[in-house]
């Protein structure tokens, strides 16, 4: 119905259920953006939505979206454990917010309830409208307005900047987050030069071509790396592939500048 995999829709279903039990009148809409947007989302993808409401989340309702969160995470399909999302306001959701204030927001595995920049991006907006899949709720062209090149392409900037910073809190020792952090800078960069936002693996095969060949070792390792990233979460990164990635950040802020 939504996507390719009925037991996603299965999981997807129960979550709108939930939410819009707790929201009421205050629902607006509930969309899938990420990679269920810009296509290639496969079995082994995140599930990013973005719930929009009249008003802001009351914290009541916060603590039983939580209890929603958890419900759904409990349910016998690994697609339960992956969704990925924040609540925006119909006003908060229409044009990109320089200063990026936090949302309610679920990160990917949790259910704990946190307030996030995550998805407060162009990034998010320019996906959510221009491929937006409405699970609940009228199209996301009438919600959010056209995002401009210029606000994207330094919206990808910042998320450059972003992954430095964040990288020196988190060092860079898991194999999944090595490969996901290679293709997510490829991805950024395909946003700067094109003006768009596409998949990860279209992301890396364009930077297989579009950037310097000395990276193509790289991003290769990251692309063949992708399937069943979830084993691989505990397990340690290459440190030839580490150290590599750390180069190529610096590499991508370099291109980010010029």
């Amino acid at each position: 119905m939504w996507t390719p995999f009925p037991d996603l829709d299965d999981v997807l279903r129960a979550f709108v259920d939930g939410v819009r039990s707790v929201l009421g009148t205050n629902l607006v809409g509930i969309y899938l953006q990420g990679s269920f947007a810009v296509g290639d989302a496969d079995e082994f993808s995140d599930v990013d939505f973005v719930v929009v409401t009249e008003e802001l989340v009351t914290e009541n309702d916060a603590v039983a979206l939580q209890a929603v969160q958890e419900r759904v995470y409990e349910l016998p399909s690994t697609w339960a454990q992956h969704l990925e999302g924040s609540y925006f306001t119909r006003e908060q959701v229409r044009r990109f917010d320089p200063a990026r204030a936090p949302l309610l927001y679920f990160d990917n595995g949790a259910t704990e309830r946190a307030w996030d920049n995550h998805c407060n991006t162009a990034l998010v907006r320019w996906s959510l409208r221009e491929h937006g899949v409405a699970l609940v709720g009228p199209d996301p062209r009438d919600l959010v307005d056209p995002v401009p090149g210029d606000v994207l392409g330094e919206d990808a900037r910042w998320a450059l900047r972003a992954y430095d910073e964040w990288l020196v809190e988190r060092p860079l020792t898991r194999r999944r987050t090595q490969g996901l952090i290679v293709l997510t800078l490829c991805r950024v960069l395909h946003t700067q030069d094109c003006g768009c936002v596409t998949s990860k693996r279209d992301a890396g095969e364009w930077a297989m071509e579009a950037l310097d060949p000395a990276w193509r070792d790289l991003i290769q390792a990251a692309l063949d790396d992708r399937p069943d990233p979830w084993t691989k979460v505990l397990e340690p990164a290459d440190p030839k592939l580490m150290s590599r990635t750390y180069e190529f950040l610096d590499y991508a802020l370099s291109s980010a500048r010029s």
